[in-house]
């Protein structure tokens, strides 16, 4: 292929780069158009950095972030090491294997207001079997009084939701493990945690990056669950920070301000994730670093 025909194929790209330009950069350009602007009617006057002052000044919304942050990482530091441990008890290979796959990709298939939907009824005390079992061990759950009932219903519905993802992810990397690895394992007469420790895991590194990025990205915009389970509830113990953008943009119609929320939105989500995944890469970069310098000495 000469260069003229190199050329020629970045043709092909073009449709793509048309449709992304239509449905992310265009609305995001609009977005920030807004969040520098204060709409009046058919009136817009530029406000500046006004409305980003404001978010980052409101209460609500700090609050809102904290929730939001806890949530979080609750959720990464019980869901990460599940979906390795799933992962490690999968069967390697024969129909158990494609059983346990089918079974274990169910949750996933749920779409995300149908998870709120079914939570609600199998808590529900009357008629939900979680809810009439817990009630009939003594203790008086209530996802719409007690904000710690309902904080720990999102959690578990979130783990049932989204950890096979990170067993599905742990697995495939466990799977392309050369086999190699082990036979000199076992040659060496290593303990499973042995394996684990300076086998298995070093090589789930990237799925694990993937794994964290992928799940902080979705727990952190978390909108349909939470608010179909308890509307944000009791009081806003439950309203994390999508719930406020969407108060504050559709019921409100602060279009100015919940422009500019959801750029700092955008933002910290950005941020977060750049440092985390620089934070991992720089340190995969020592270890082998460190390795080269014992191999050579």
């Amino acid at each position: 292929m000469d260069k003229r025909e190199y050329q020629w194929a970045w043709l092909m790209v073009l449709p793509v780069l048309v449709l992304v330009a239509f449905s992310a950069v265009i609305p995001l350009m609009t977005v920030v158009n807004y969040s520098l602007q204060d709409i009046l009617g058919r009136s817009a006057f530029f406000v500046g950095a006004e409305w980003f002052e404001e978010t980052l000044n409101n209460s609500r919304l700090q609050a809102a972030l904290m929730r939001q942050f806890a949530f979080s990482f609750t959720i990464l530091a019980i869901q990460i090491p599940l979906g390795i441990g799933i992962a490690l008890l999968m069967p390697k290979r024969g129909w158990q294997a494609s059983a346990v796959l089918i079974l274990i990709t169910m949750p996933l298939l749920v779409p995300w207001n149908v998870v709120g939907s079914m939570w609600q009824i199998f808590t529900r005390g009357d008629i939900g079997l979680a809810g009439f079992i817990i009630r009939e061990l003594g203790y008086d759950y209530n996802i719409t009084a007690n904000a710690v009932d309902a904080w720990v219903t999102i959690i578990i519905m979130d783990i049932w939701h989204w950890t096979p993802l990170v067993a599905l992810l742990c697995y495939s990397g466990l799977r392309s493990i050369p086999e190699a690895y082990f036979q000199a394992a076992r040659i060496d007469r290593a303990s499973k945690w042995a394996t684990f420790r300076y086998i298995q895991l070093p090589k789930l590194t990237n799925v694990l990056v993937i794994a964290v990025l992928l799940r902080f990205m979705h727990s952190f915009m978390i909108y349909a669950e939470p608010f179909v389970l308890t509307g944000g509830g009791p009081g806003s113990s439950t309203t994390f920070l999508s719930q406020s953008l969407a108060t504050m943009a559709i019921a409100q119609q602060d279009l100015g301000p919940s422009a500019a929320f959801s750029i700092t939105y955008f933002l910290i989500i950005l941020a977060v994730s750049y440092v985390f995944y620089v934070t991992i890469m720089n340190m995969q970069k020592e270890k082998a670093a460190q390795q080269g310098a014992g191999g050579a000495e």
